[in-house]
């Protein structure tokens, strides 16, 4: 049985369902959800990317995509037992925009990386650290990793001043068998961090590879509410809660939350188990054709996108 004191639960609801509504969540929303989630006892909330307005472009985005720390201290005046963390992407954050810790309601910021940008990563987190935040680099698209690439990654992360090295199924395409080996190849080639786990619903399969990777020592564990997330979502905050049987953890809230604000949110913008996605998830595929599929008038061609992406002389044009 696995050792439920080393578990971290982080709901990225804010962060990685603002991929399905531009960010659009109102204050009272988030505000609320940071109540339930607080009472249901996860550990950590990632409201929204800590990105700079001056490297991304702002428009029809709402402000959970570029955190200001006077707006997020407005918006949760009274922070709680629940951590609050962020997340960054490379290119897109000015090191000079983040406060230091004791400065700032964030305690965690978390940087979301390919392979190829890892020493770029380690870096910033250098920075991150001697600004006293708890620190992750999220491996993207880790289904895509050539193997010598990966480990070579490792090592790094493993010398590094970074707490966390997450596994991140970017296109919900990993079965928990990949999950398992993974577990194995971060645990042997990165031994002196902690270990998370970000998994996609795509193939259905983002709260088995969830288990999968708790009964193989990966401490921290991302989900989130009713699963919204980009596209196919994430693994279910509710169903990871109800799994634990901790008594830290009351899944109870999470059902209000999910009555409160995610049924009205879900008859507004779509998210969750939907062909497309599981087509691209089966490809190993980046699922932004399936959601550029799902705004067009063909969005239910589910054969006719299969052969799009399936057929050479199509992909090759």
């Amino acid at each position: 049985m696995f050792n439920t004191k080393k578990i971290q639960v982080l709901d990225c609801t804010i962060r990685d369902g603002g991929l399905v509504n531009n960010w659009d969540f109102s204050i009272d929303f988030v505000r609320d959800l940071y109540h339930y989630l607080n009472a249901a006892g996860v550990d950590v909330m990632e409201i929204g990317y800590k990105n700079s307005p001056k490297l991304v472009s702002t428009k029809g985005v709402g402000p959970w995509r570029f955190l200001d720390d006077h707006f997020l201290k407005e918006v949760i005046p009274n922070k709680q037992q629940t951590k609050l963390s962020a997340i960054v992407d490379i290119g897109r954050v000015d090191e000079n925009d983040i406060f230091p810790c004791e400065e700032s309601h964030l305690d965690m910021i978390r940087i979301a990386c390919y392979l190829k940008d890892i020493d770029k990563a380690i870096k910033l987190n250098h920075t991150f650290k001697a600004l006293g935040y708890e620190t992750s680099v999220n491996i993207m698209a880790v289904s895509n990793a050539m193997e010598h690439d990966l480990s070579e990654a490792l090592v790094k992360l493993n010398e590094s001043s970074v707490d966390i090295a997450y596994i991140v199924d970017s296109y919900g395409s990993l079965y928990p068998r990949d999950i398992t080996y993974l577990a194995d190849k971060f645990s042997r080639q990165c031994p002196n961090k902690k270990l998370g786990i970000h998994a996609h619903n795509n193939l259905q399969l983002a709260y088995s590879n969830t288990l999968t990777a708790i009964e193989k020592g990966i401490h921290y564990l991302d989900c989130s509410v009713f699963g919204m997330g980009r596209a196919a979502g994430n693994c279910p905050t509710e169903l990871l809660l109800g799994y634990l049987k901790d008594p830290q953890y009351e899944v109870k809230p999470i059902f209000e939350a999910i009555e409160k604000l995610m049924i009205p949110l879900r008859k507004e913008v779509e998210w969750g188990y939907i062909i497309p996605y599981t087509i691209t998830g089966q490809l190993n595929e980046h699922p932004r054709s399936a959601m550029a599929l799902r705004h067009s008038e063909n969005k239910d061609r589910y054969k006719d996108f299969y052969d799009q992406l399936t057929t050479v002389e199509t992909a090759l044009e």
